[in-house]
């Protein structure tokens, strides 16, 4: 049978509009919307049957879905209006009887189920143009500012806004901050506990009042006019622990946010006012939603600066001959007695890249660590009771302990953060 015999077969099942009648061919001519492909197949199987040209006003197909290409476009671009998005997707749920009509026309006409273009891949095309022409936005099929749903059934229109990523590096320059908003052990954080503001944290639901997160992610949340913000940060320092020098990389992660495009300086600049000295934020940058996960997963080495304590003096000799022994050295640690209540109990090797230091005095010294991450430098100076060997007490055959932590230093195993690809340009 030749293309107008299959044409003239389909015309004959019922009532069929163009874009249905169009469809059945799309992989048998290009360069034309299904629409047009279908008036020229109608038009040409008139002419050759010399009949009138009348085009249906029906269609037992798609039930003049197909014609709504311009409204639906139209409720999509109200959706969203207010959010700033330079990029979309559009999928269409197809109710289940428009799905059997499909079927059925192909069996009719004895096409293959998989024979042409299927409606739902027509609309998402044909509506997601228009979108493009109202919003001036562009369609991208991985990860969009926002995913445009049409529901047939319920003529309602779901669009889902995609968060916006800011990333960043951060120094912690005050003790007793978390990284992130801790909840109260007591009350579990809800501030209550058997009716009555709990004692443990004041009412509040936190064990501290103020986080990294709480004094950063605040400004961006509303920098960016969104709902909600969430901290992402590439590992954290222990509470009492400052972050200084290069900071620790981060992502803020921002809920259905109206703008996104916002000036990353000024940003940084309102951040800082706003933290009040207590932690400083740099190197702001819109970032892609794949630096969440590059970011969390990063195998970062690190470098601590620590104030120790020795329990008996020590001499500079005995102190350099020992850190000269960790440089280089590869440490194994069962789990810290200090954590062991949230971690597993597991015997984990860590390297130590560079060891040094000085004396203060005869019982206190400045020491300096850059180690692998996961490795615990104060169980790697106190030894943990012989669970951390080797460690600094145990080469001293003298007891040390950390009384002051700070983060120096937090760089990528393999490279820093520079792939242009994880930003938005």
């Amino acid at each position: 049978m030749t293309v107008l015999d299959d044409a003239r077969a389909a015309l004959a099942t019922g009532p069929l509009c163009d874009s249905c009648l169009g469809r059945l061919f799309a992989e048998r001519s290009f360069g034309l919307a299904n629409a047009e492909r279908g008036e020229a197949l109608r038009v040409s199987v008139a002419l050759e049957d010399d009949e009138p040209y009348e085009p249906d006003d029906d269609c037992w197909v798609c039930e003049l879905e197909s014609e709504r290409v311009e409204w639906w476009a139209e409720q999509a671009a109200t959706a969203v209006r207010g959010y700033d998005f330079e990029t979309y997707q559009v999928g269409t749920k197809v109710p289940p009887l428009l799905e059997e009509n499909d079927t059925l026309l192909r069996e009719d006409i004895g096409f293959e189920a998989d024979a042409g273009e299927a409606l739902k891949t027509e609309l998402n095309r044909e509506v997601g143009k228009q979108i493009g022409d109202i919003t001036g936005a562009e369609v991208e099929f991985g990860r969009p500012d926002v995913q445009f749903t049409l529901d047939l059934a319920t003529d309602e229109v779901d669009a889902k806004v995609n968060s916006a990523f800011v990333y960043g590096r951060y120094r912690k320059l005050q003790r007793d901050i978390p990284q992130t908003k801790w909840p109260c052990n007591d009350c579990n954080g809800t501030g209550r506990w058997q009716g009555e503001p709990c004692d443990g944290c004041d009412g509040t639901g936190y064990r501290y009042d103020e986080s990294v997160e709480q004094l950063s992610a605040p400004v961006v949340v509303d920098a960016m006019d969104g709902e909600a913000g969430t901290f992402h940060g590439a590992g954290r320092e222990d509470v009492d622990a400052l972050m200084l020098e290069s900071g620790r990389p981060f992502v803020i992660e921002v809920d259905e946010p109206r703008t996104r495009n916002v000036d990353v300086e000024a940003l940084e600049a309102d951040i800082n006012e706003f933290a009040d000295g207590k932690v400083e934020v740099e190197g702001l940058r819109l970032a892609t939603h794949e630096m969440v996960e590059r970011v969390k997963e990063l195998d970062a080495s690190k470098t601590y600066r620590m104030d120790v304590e020795f329990a008996e003096p020590v001499s500079d000799d005995d102190l350099q001959a020992a850190l000269d022994e960790l440089e280089g050295a590869t440490v194994h640690q069962e789990t810290p007695q200090r954590v062991a209540h949230r971690r597993a109990d597991l015997t984990r090797t860590r390297d130590v890249y560079d060891a040094s230091g000085d004396l203060v005095d005869s019982t206190h010294a400045d020491v300096r660590i850059h180690g692998a991450g996961g490795l615990y430098v104060k169980e790697l100076i106190s030894s943990d009771e012989g669970r951390t060997e080797p460690s600094l007490t145990g080469l001293l055959g003298v007891d040390a302990v950390v009384t002051a932590l700070d983060v120096v230093d937090v760089q990528g195993e393999d490279e820093p953060f520079a792939d242009e690809e994880f930003f938005r340009q």
